[in-house]
């Protein structure tokens, strides 16, 4: 594998990578540091002179034991059952996860911001709009705009799309 097939691997898969993750250990910047971790130990088994066959798997797996052992770390036992083995399940979950993440950061700055305190917070309507000092109005049609937009960019050849929050 070049330097330049590895970067490309690295940015198709290091955000479903850290969504992986973000369900075991439950901290983005503890994920973000374990899917890095990850990454540098396949980029020295690879220097080392590794083959690797299936690169996805093998990062999913490399992440799935890091994440073990860094649970290990904080807790005295841990049931390896904890985490389950990765499956394709796990990973069309991440890559979902990866891509609805990718749509909420593409939202127009306030738009995101009540999307993300109604659905990520679980706020009313009429707690955003005291919070920001706006209109429930302003608050529903920022949702309306959101939920429109979201479903445009999720949907595959505008059929329905169920977002699923995490």
């Amino acid at each position: 594998m070049t330097a330049r097939d590895f970067e490309q691997n690295f940015k198709l898969l290091y955000l479903p990578l850290g969504m992986y993750a973000l369900r075991f250990v439950r901290d983005v910047s503890v994920s973000e540091d374990l899917v890095q971790d990850a990454f540098m130990k396949a980029w020295v088994y690879i220097g080392n002179g590794g083959e690797i066959d299936n690169f996805q798997a093998f990062m999913y797996r490399t992440v799935r034991n890091v994440c073990l052992t860094w649970l290990r770390q904080q807790r005295e036992t841990l049931d390896e059952g904890f985490i389950p083995e990765v499956g394709d399940d796990e990973i069309d979950t991440s890559f979902r996860d990866a891509k609805i993440w990718r749509a909420i950061d593409e939202l127009p700055e306030k738009c995101r911001q009540i999307f993300l305190m109604s659905k990520q917070d679980g706020m009313s309507n009429e707690e955003i709009a005291t919070e920001l000092g706006i209109s429930i109005k302003t608050v529903k049609n920022q949702m309306t705009k959101a939920l429109s937009r979201l479903r445009e960019s999720l949907s595959t050849n505008h059929k329905p799309f169920f977002l699923p929050f995490l």
